[in-house]
């Protein structure tokens, strides 16, 4: 990837230099390193801000009661996994943030549940149909409030950033659905 980024930065300075537009070319690239620090900064005073209410919400216990809820569900799309098991709550809570529109906030939830599946698989180093149920559902998580496209957008001044949400919901469940169906689907061929 890395001789990719090379071969196409190189490209754009032949282009930049035999067109005449080195100048222009010189001040796109510090153009777009500002936005993208900003951008950068932006976002990570959003995830910062929701890493906290989901802190509070934590110590509160609140977080756990709403796992709570969600609970029956996530038993009901991992039938193998013991109800009392920990890899539950990781997974319900990585569920959650998606749900939020938290991708960077469910990393760690989501690394802790694939570790907590793990310890229930008899065959170490092979994906267990639950392992493979939570990445698809993980990948095409359904978005409620998709925070960090709502930031994106106000951050470059757009009159309404909220405008995504509904497409952004109905998007994600139908993607959501389709990958745990087209899962359920090659699950009953490749037993």
């Amino acid at each position: 990837m890395n001789v990719l980024w090379l071969l196409m930065t190189c490209v754009s300075i032949l282009f930049a230099i035999f067109t005449g537009h080195l100048e222009e070319f010189t001040r796109a690239i510090f153009d777009g390193a500002k936005v993208a620090v900003e951008v950068s900064l932006y976002l990570l005073g959003i995830v910062s801000v929701w890493m906290g209410i989901t802190r509070i919400l934590e110590d509160a216990g609140l977080i756990h009661r709403i796992a709570h809820l969600f609970r029956p569900l996530i038993c009901r799309l991992f039938r193998d996994i013991p109800d009392d098991h920990p890899s539950i709550t990781a997974i319900t809570l990585n569920v959650l943030a998606n749900l939020f529109g938290l991708g960077n906030a469910a990393t760690p939830l989501g690394i802790q549940a694939m570790q907590d599946l793990d310890e229930l698989n008899p065959d170490k180093g092979t994906i267990t149909p639950e392992m493979m149920t939570f990445i698809v559902l993980n990948t095409a998580s359904i978005q409620l409030i998709p925070f960090s496209v709502i930031g994106i957008l106000a951050s470059y001044d757009h009159p309404n950033p909220a405008t995504v949400v509904l497409p952004v919901l109905i998007s994600t469940a139908i993607s959501a659905m389709t990958a745990l169906l087209v899962l359920a689907a090659f699950r009953r061929v490749f037993r």
